[in-house]
């Protein structure tokens, strides 16, 4: 069977992709930008990738007509202030352009919505399930509260406030009772969803089988991490400051955490659990999904994450319109050193940031960090996937992937952090030579008043990186 799947590139789709294929279907992958999509290449001669923005109605007739079954993966949650009028906006051009194909289901990844008032997040979850649930398909709604995963925006979260902060005063908020899932039963659900009729012209909640708060997810995860944490719940943090609080002790945007925030005061419980027998679906448990999770992560084996989502820096752009570092109207700071061992220099290059750092001055880079944050922007704290693997599109730290080939020795990146202009860091080996080139295009004044005051750090930070890069181990 053919089957159509968007949000190719999020954090779901990566992982459902694999197991369609396995499932033995073709499947035909929607993705806003083709030079951020990159696949093993044990698949690619059994997928069709076509260029689509759900926001862009005309870019939809690219959808095939023989298609049978289409999954729904995407949202606008952390874009745009005004996620709710987009993701409406994008379910009506989907359900509209699927009138011309031959599609028989449409499955769609929802949020569990059973109480009476929702946030804003929710309610827009909902209104894109009413408005898809018109066409004339078959449609089958699963809705999941909480996701527990390697990479998931909730584990990642979860993990960022047990293992920074032995003592938590957190808002009341952490009162409230969910039912997470881990993503390995997400992925069951929606795999074994397809074309089984049972499911046709229903909605489903689906979630694991333990009833929590979301303190005691702090304080679960922390046993299972062997930390002593302490919470201490308070009734006076109101949700702005409960944002800013998620915003800076996490990897999280401030939009995503406002959205996050809002959502975290309703209790997200699933109905009943038919479902699972449907499906012949046991979900595991809380504590299992943990443990699975940093299995993967141990074994760097992290198929996709939230942070590689351009929504992780509230950004919206395609890789093509940067991939093209510019020379007119901006300043370069270009640097080179022999090399000894190619292979080694770009082994260290592939493991740059996150756990291991930028090889000189890190607690200048962290300072660098922290100013971002203050600023509003990303910090840090997004670290990146993989220790070893780097792929288009993958963020590593403030950095967005812009190229990654190892074999030609090239790595590009595009600065997400907030600045008066724009930034490229590209690593570039030729012949015995490494060549390091830091690239800004300013935007105004401000931004050539910025690259004057920053520019006596570049050159002990950027001339100490370049040595330790192109230095061999003894």
């Amino acid at each position: 069977m053919k089957v159509l799947l968007t949000g190719s590139t999020g954090y779901i789709g990566k992982r459902l992709l694999p197991i369609l294929i396995e499932m033995g279907h073709e499947v035909v992958c929607c993705v806003r930008d083709p030079k951020r999509f990159d696949v093993s290449a044990s698949i690619k001669d059994k997928i069709q990738v076509i260029t689509v923005d759900l926001l862009d109605e005309a870019s939809l007739a690219a959808i095939p007509k023989d298609i049978d079954a289409a999954y729904y993966l995407v949202h606008s949650m952390s874009t745009s202030e005004d996620y709710k009028s987009l993701e409406e906006k994008s379910a009506i051009h989907f359900r509209n352009a699927l009138k011309n194909t031959q599609v028989q289901q449409v499955i769609y990844l929802s949020g569990i919505v059973n109480e009476d008032k929702l946030s804003k997040h929710l309610d827009s979850r909902k209104n894109v399930e009413i408005e898809l649930g018109k066409g004339a398909y078959n449609f089958t709604t699963l809705r999941a509260g909480i996701i527990i995963g390697s990479g998931s925006a909730s584990f990642e979260i979860i993990r960022d406030l047990v293992e920074k902060l032995p003592v938590m005063i957190t808002p009341k908020w952490l009162d409230t009772k969910c039912q997470p899932i881990g993503i390995s039963d997400v992925l069951a659900f929606l795999s074994k969803s397809l074309f089984q009729p049972k499911t046709y012209n229903k909605n489903y909640d689906i979630g694991g089988p333990d009833i929590l708060s979301y303190k005691e997810m702090l304080l679960n995860f922390a046993e299972e991490r062997n930390l002593k944490r302490k919470i201490w719940v308070v009734p006076v943090m109101t949700p702005k400051l409960s944002s800013y609080w998620l915003y800076f002790v996490t990897s999280t945007s401030y939009k995503l955490a406002k959205s996050l925030v809002n959502s975290m005061k309703i209790e997200v419980i699933c109905r009943d659990n038919s479902i699972n027998e449907i499906l012949g679906v046991t979900p595991i448990s809380y504590r299992e999904a943990i443990q699975k999770a940093f299995l993967k992560i141990e074994s760097n084996e992290i198929l996709s994450s939230w942070k590689d989502a351009y929504s992780s820096s509230g950004l919206s752009f395609n890789i093509s319109d940067f991939i093209h570092v510019p020379s007119f109207g901006c300043f370069t700071d270009k640097r080179s050193k022999t090399i000894e061992n190619r292979e080694a220099t770009i082994e260290k290059i592939w493991r740059i940031g996150g756990n291991t750092g930028w090889y000189y001055g890190n607690w200048l880079w962290s300072l660098r960090g922290i100013m971002d944050k203050m600023a509003g922007g990303v910090g840090l704290r997004r670290g990146r996937t993989s220790d070893i693997a780097i792929h288009v599109g993958d963020t590593i730290d403030f950095w967005r992937v812009l190229y990654a080939n190892k074999e030609e020795g090239r790595l590009l990146l595009f600065a997400e952090m907030k600045l008066p202009g724009e930034a490229w860091l590209e690593f570039k080996i030729v012949d015995n030579k490494l060549e390091q080139s830091a690239t800004f295009r300013p935007l105004g004044l401000g931004g050539r008043l910025y690259w004057y005051a920053v520019f006596p750090f570049h050159g002990f930070i950027f001339n100490g990186m370049l040595k330790s890069l192109a230095k061999q181990k003894k």
